[in-house]
């Protein structure tokens, strides 16, 4: 017998198999709900939403299907959090969207993209536009007269957003202002957070602490910073933001040296995470996945998403002077979100080592390539080390957190073996190249002991992916 479904798509006409990949499963979630209740596959995530056209067409689609879900656009480059406000209201003054929004209570959930944005636009202009974004988010639902939540696409990494749990939510402005949240759980996170009991209870609680103080009115007045904080953000985002775009977007050689010096490569061969690299065959950074270039950052402990560019944004706003000084420490002292993006890149720049990261610059084959970049990341993380403690007095990176602290300089000497031996089975792999002299078992094992390094990395840095 066939489905009122598939009578609906054969009287629309031939369709190609990409647009069937879309329908087909639109079908089974018109047959799961039929059978099992409705929410039973919860959002339907437009991952890169950028235009109107981005929701109206899955939206077309689920009416031919006959299938009804409440759709999620997923903001996620800098262009696209800038745009999202306008989107939005575009999408909300649409009569058949704002009716397929009425029969889930007239509620939006919007997704906002923590991996690719820093991927996009380096670590402190990605977390100045997420705040940002949040902000005018909220007053285009509330001009439409819209309840929403916020779902953040958050990682296990820094540089995807990660970080301790109810520090992040205070740290955002105005969007809990319907008391919801939701967020996305990843990486060795998942076991860090949830494998015992009691630790999963905590960071729940936690979460719903942040989640009660944000949420009230009088609270998240305190959390309102003024004119000239603000203005200090943009200013340094748009220093970040220059450094980030030189190196990252307008060096041809750096993914050149990026695909070289960390195991990216056999990363790409795992049965986990994004797979491939690269979105499609290309060598454009727009097109690769942001897990696997956070993940193999972090795995030959540069740790380049999670402080890369914060450097020079700092030290042009210390070179203006000791009245900047002292804005940036008074924005350190009182203000939430500040102080978390700084913490969180001391955590970074902490577990970042380069003495281990030199262990891989041998893989990459130009030299004057490799040295050229290696300054540029070397003198960074030391700017970036050094305005941080001026910014907050401290004398070592994370004297305001000593038990942290304490764990990443006890734990490290661990982990630093596990990376010697994998740059040296990356060298010998990638030596046996297009001439190879060794057997299908030999690397076939040494694979295996990189496999088992990635493992080990990994779960010593508690936070990499």
């Amino acid at each position: 017998m066939t489905s009122p479904a598939a009578s609906v798509i054969d009287r629309v006409g031939g369709l190609s198999d990409e647009t069937l990949q879309v329908i087909e499963p639109l079908m089974l979630a018109r047959e799961a709900e039929r059978r099992y209740g409705e929410g039973v596959f919860g959002l339907y995530v437009i991952s890169m939403t950028r235009e109107l056209s981005d929701v109206l067409e899955p939206l077309l689609l689920m009416r031919w299907a006959r299938a009804s879900l409440p759709i999620t656009p997923l903001f996620e480059t800098l262009d696209d959090l800038q745009r999202a406000p306008h989107v939005l209201a575009t999408l909300f003054e649409h009569p058949g969207y704002r009716q397929h929004l009425a029969a889930f209570g007239n509620h939006q959930t919007i997704m906002l993209g923590y991996s690719d944005s820093n991927k996009d636009c380096g670590y402190l202009t990605s977390s100045w536009a997420l705040y940002e974004a949040q902000e005018t988010i909220a007053r285009a639902c509330a001009e439409a007269g819209v309840t929403f939540t916020l779902f953040h696409g958050r990682g296990g990494s820094i540089a995807r957003g990660g970080g301790p749990a109810a520090r992040a939510i205070l740290a955002q402005p105005a969007g809990l202002k319907y008391g919801r949240i939701r967020v996305t759980e990843q990486g060795e996170v998942l076991s860090t957070r949830y494998h015992d009991t009691d630790i999963a209870h905590r960071h729940l609680e936690q979460m719903t602490y942040g989640v009660l103080l944000a949420a009230d009115e009088a609270q998240r007045a305190r959390f309102e910073p003024p004119v000239a904080w603000r203005d200090m953000m943009t200013n340094l985002s748009a220093h970040s933001y220059g450094a980030y775009k030189v190196l990252v977007h307008e060096n041809p050689d750096f993914l050149v040296f990026w695909r070289q010096a960390t195991p990216i490569d056999e990363i790409s061969l795992l049965k986990l995470g994004s797979r491939p690299a690269f979105r499609k065959p290309s060598n454009s950074v727009a097109d690769l996945r942001a897990i696997p270039w956070v993940f193999s950052w972090m795995q030959s402990r540069f740790g380049f998403p999670g402080w890369f560019g914060l450097g020079t944004a700092l030290q042009a706003a210390l070179a203006l002077g000791s009245s900047a000084r002292a804005t940036l420490s008074e924005m350190y002292r009182e203000w939430m979100f500040f102080a978390t993006l700084i913490d969180n890149a001391q955590q970074s720049l902490t577990k970042s080592d380069l003495s281990i990261a030199e262990q891989y610059l041998d893989l990459v084959t130009d030299g004057g390539l490799r040295e050229r970049i290696w300054a540029i990341l070397r003198n960074e993380h030391a700017a970036a080390r050094a305005a941080i403690l001026a910014i907050t007095g401290q004398s070592e990176l994370l004297d305001n957190e000593p038990m942290l602290q304490r764990s990443i300089h006890l734990r490290n000497p661990y982990v630093d073996p596990l990376n010697y031996v994998q740059a040296e089975m990356i060298r010998r792999l990638r030596a046996n190249g297009t001439d190879p002299v060794l057997g299908v078992d030999d690397v076939r094992m040494l694979r295996e002991v990189i496999e088992l390094t990635i493992n080990g990395v990994s779960s010593g840095l508690k936070n990499t992916g």
